[in-house]
């Protein structure tokens, strides 16, 4: 239990926890309206703005920030308005980004931890500036989830019969991009480019065995995701692996534990 003294253990248990929040109420809204891989293709697209902000000397965190931001609206906006296939647009977004960060990435001179640590992620190595900004984005994403909850979930179902209900359906799509943008961002340092969709899709196909619920499904979600940091932690400190790929590794463990105790219940309610 002396690790618990440790600042950087310390912050990455408050990264936890608000990523476990934040991926809970967005990751839930990504799985209902099945914008997976679109997620991913942000995801691959905020390599851009790391290798920017590395290659002109700025913070990684905010020049991806703006990057996926405009990589999110972009793949929405080709999409929907200029008649390019949702796919397509995501691959050009995606590689875009990709190519970019690679380019600037082979300009930067000397040697470049940062990357490999976006890339990879390292919840160890989380700063008080990646928590001001969980901490900011956790807060706006549980006041809009709770002052705005009936619209998003109406879009997220069914975004027609939105429209015919004269909801804002483009504007809640365009913030709710931007959002999971910027959410993409906060976690990079958790889990990384490679593994940070995982955070958004596998806690809420796990709640999705035990309710249907929206609401439900988000505060699952966030509880059973936290248990996923929890326990990846340990075995990363146990067996001295990759935090990241751990945490991972860990919510998939109990994916197929709730998806075996599931079928077990269904089984036996039949017989």
């Amino acid at each position: 239990m002396n690790i618990l003294s440790y600042t950087f253990f310390q912050n990455a248990l408050a990264g936890s926890l608000l990523a476990s929040m934040l991926c809970g109420i967005v990751g839930t809204y990504i799985v209902t309206r099945r914008l997976v891989f679109i997620s991913g293709g942000i995801t691959h697209a905020s390599f851009g703005g790391i290798g920017i902000g590395v290659y002109f000397g700025f913070s990684p965190v905010w020049s991806a920030a703006v990057f996926s931001v405009l990589s999110a609206c972009g793949i929405q906006w080709f999409s929907h308005r200029q008649g390019v296939r949702e796919d397509s647009a995501i691959a050009i977004f995606w590689t875009l980004g990709m190519s970019v960060g690679i380019i600037c990435s082979f300009l930067t001179p000397g040697f470049t931890p940062e990357l490999s640590s976006y890339l990879f992620g390292n919840i160890l190595t989380i700063s008080r500036e990646d928590l001001f900004l969980l901490s900011v984005l956790t807060a706006v994403g549980l006041g809009v989830f709770a002052f705005f909850l009936r619209p998003l979930v109406s879009v997220a179902f069914d975004a027609e019969f939105a429209r015919s209900q004269r909801l804002p359906v483009a504007a809640i799509e365009y913030g709710m991009m931007a959002f999971i943008a910027l959410t993409i961002v906060a976690c990079l340092r958790m889990v990384g480019i490679v593994l940070v969709i995982s955070l958004l899709t596998i806690p809420q196909v796990t709640a999705n065995l035990f309710t249907r619920s929206f609401k439900h499904m988000a505060l699952l979600s966030a509880v059973i995701g936290y248990a996923g940091c929890l326990g990846g932690l340990a075995l990363s400190y146990c067996y001295n692996i990759p935090s990241g790929a751990s945490i991972i590794f860990v919510s998939i463990l109990i994916y197929l534990v709730c998806k075996g105790f599931s079928l077990f219940f269904i089984h036996s309610q039949r017989q």
